[in-house]
């Protein structure tokens, strides 16, 4: 065993195992360090390793400039596996970072079509939705959307069950638009539901959702601990306020972290398939339809338009998913064009440089006597 797989193994409770130590072995013999990316703040981040001499775990302050990239979906973010470079100074540096198994991607905030990494490497993405205030299907739709898109299992939370009389019968709507989804209802509160919430968690897990929904409450739950701060939602419409600035990833005491994430206005989607797998009641009613490309419109034999007219398929769920599948469509173009562009600006870099070295050097009559 070398030293560098001994010194890994005290990660194995947050998810290092043997295929991570395999892609490790080319960085362990640069002399580098494998750890976990914990928190990342501008240009620096916190990681988590076994200590060289001691091989107890460790917290780390890095340096994340070596690896930035301009993309930043490829910049290193919370729940990363890292090669890092201990002797590096003035500070540690993340000098690689190791394939992710998942990531949960959105488009960034505002007419922009950059996606930005919530977390990644994560087993299950948990939504949490507050019954203090009447759960919005559509985005949590979004957020299952987003969920399906990582690669995780989405596992939906309705939080603050002591706060209403009719939390199972909210919890049976979630679940008609939760296809595949686990659907719970908890109070970190009194506890009720919780036991039933630790039972569905493995590895690692990030928590996503408004302000205000009790992420942060349901972690310090989960840890056991006051890890996260708390602050009250506002009573007039029991919106949140931004207590988590960042993402922060939390070990749980069984073994396994949590990643609690500020609260999401926006949840534009990244592209990809998992709208229709957050959608799959859909999908699957469209393969009974005549016709393998049926837009759902007008076409004869379309399954879509019967389900819709006998109201087997709510009217308000087939929009949602028409108007996700448009939002997808603007990215991928959008996605596609920035590639033809960036394609045309090398290959013009690239004819301007030949031009110049097969240009014939002119004489200059200055240089003879």
């Amino acid at each position: 065993m070398t030293s560098s797989t001994s010194a890994a193994l005290p990660l194995s409770a947050h998810g290092w195992n043997e295929d991570r130590a395999a892609e490790f072995a080319f960085h362990a013999e640069a002399g580098l360090t494998p750890a976990l990316i914990s928190r990342v703040d501008r240009g620096r981040c916190d990681v988590l390793l076994a200590d060289p001499e001691s091989g107890e775990l460790r917290t780390v302050r890095a340096d994340t400039r070596p690896v930035g990239d301009p993309d930043p979906v490829k910049c290193p973010c919370t729940g990363d596996w890292a090669a890092v470079d201990l002797a590096a100074q003035p500070l540690p540096t993340v000098s690689a970072l190791l394939g992710r198994s998942t990531a949960i991607v959105r488009k960034t905030a505002g007419g922009r079509s950059d996606g930005q990494v919530l977390a990644a490497n994560v087993d299950t993405v948990m939504i949490a939705v507050s019954l203090a205030a009447d759960p919005d299907l559509g985005r949590i739709e979004r957020f299952l959307a987003l969920a399906w898109e990582s690669g995780a299992v989405p596992l939906v939370v309705l939080t603050k069950a002591d706060l209403v009389d009719d939390a199972d019968f909210i919890r049976e709507d979630v679940e008609k638009i939760a296809p595949g989804a686990a659907v719970l209802t908890v109070s970190a509160e009194t506890g009720e539901g919780m036991d039933d919430l630790r039972a569905h968690l493995s590895g690692a897990t990030a928590l996503v959702g408004q302000s205000g929904a009790g992420k942060s409450t349901l972690t310090n739950a989960l840890a056991g601990r006051h890890a996260m701060a708390v602050q009250e939602t506002r009573s007039v419409d029991e919106k949140g306020r931004h207590t988590t600035t960042t993402r922060e990833l939390i070990p749980l005491p069984d073994g396994g972290v949590v990643i609690d994430t500020p609260g999401l206005r926006e949840v534009g989607l990244y592209g990809g398939e998992g709208v229709d797998l957050a959608f799959a009641d859909i999908a699957a009613i469209a393969e009974r339809c005549r016709f393998d490309d049926c837009s759902h419109r007008s076409e004869p034999g379309c399954a879509v338009a019967a389900a819709l007219e006998d109201g087997t398929l709510p009217q308000r769920r087939m929009d949602s998913y028409l108007k996700l599948q448009r939002e997808n469509e603007w990215i991928a173009s959008r996605s596609d064009a920035r590639v033809a562009a960036e394609r045309a600006r090398k290959w013009k870099a690239v004819t301007k440089s030949m031009r110049g070295s097969s240009s014939p050097t002119r004489h200059d009559p200055r240089r003879t006597r």
